[in-house]
């Protein structure tokens, strides 16, 4: 994807995150989650995402046909203040999943990722926290058939990806298409915090927004590409996206 390409991209995306700028904002969130219609997908965007927005059009088409996209990390806040945005509140998915697990107690739901002991593990936990009754459960590397069949078979009201960017994301936009009325949450690393394969790092360091950098020294090799160059790479489209923002500004028309 060319630089302009990735620049558009970026502004979809950016105009189609949802803020939320209160605890009652977000109270009323996770009611309207919680009683999902039709299939609703939730995703999350951090700086990995954008920059995997703007480097594979695919990802970008399945993270657009999420039907609430929330703002997730430090680097879209930094993002929506060059752009004289409200960035709102840090809608950090494992913080938030959780509570909204909580408002589906005693309803069917679907834990799809990550793989064995953790898969189970989190199932477990999850059942004695918020009280959702885990009818399915199945590791992240299978084909997408497989997915689909079991929406059908077991029904959730909710689904939750553990698979990763950018799978969980095209995942959940053909499971969508399958037409269960549930929500289908693309969790990311959810399913491994839960299950305890990965540990949360210090109170302290969350609120200084370096979760990150926790991950990062606890899996150097994982993360690597992630963020030691992400970051960077994010940091400088950034600083494009944002100049040309304010060069469109610039050249806009004013009424005489």
């Amino acid at each position: 994807m060319d630089e302009g390409a990735a620049q558009k991209s970026w502004k979809s995306i950016i105009g189609k995150l949802r803020v939320v700028g209160s605890a009652g904002d977000k109270q009323g969130l996770l009611q309207a989650l919680s009683a999902p219609e039709a299939p609703t997908v939730l995703g999350f965007v951090n700086a990995h995402a954008m920059n995997l927005v703007a480097g594979d059009g695919e990802y970008f088409k399945a993270l657009s046909a999420a039907d609430v996209l929330l703002r997730d990390g430090v680097g879209m806040a930094l993002l929506y203040r060059r752009l004289g945005l409200d960035p709102g509140l840090n809608m950090n998915g494992t913080d938030f999943i959780p509570q909204l697990l909580a408002t589906f107690k005693g309803r069917r739901a679907a834990f799809w990722g990550t793989e064995e002991p953790f898969l189970s593990q989190a199932a477990l936990r999850s059942e004695a926290l918020s009280g959702v009754q885990v009818v399915s459960v199945h590791h992240g590397f299978a084909q997408v058939q497989t997915y689909i069949d079991l929406a059908r078979q077991t029904r959730p009201e909710l689904i939750v990806l553990g698979m990763g960017m950018p799978r969980q994301e095209a995942v959940a936009a053909q499971l969508k298409a399958v037409g269960v009325p549930c929500l289908i949450i693309c969790g990311g690393a959810i399913l491994d915090f839960l299950g305890g394969k990965v540990t949360r790092a210090p109170q302290w360091l969350r609120r200084l927004g370096c979760e990150w950098l926790y991950r990062l020294l606890r899996e150097p090799k994982r993360l690597f590409l992630r963020y030691v160059v992400g970051n960077p790479l994010f940091l400088l489209r950034m600083l494009f996206c944002t100049r040309a923002a304010v060069g469109d500004a610039q050249n806009t028309p004013r009424p005489s």
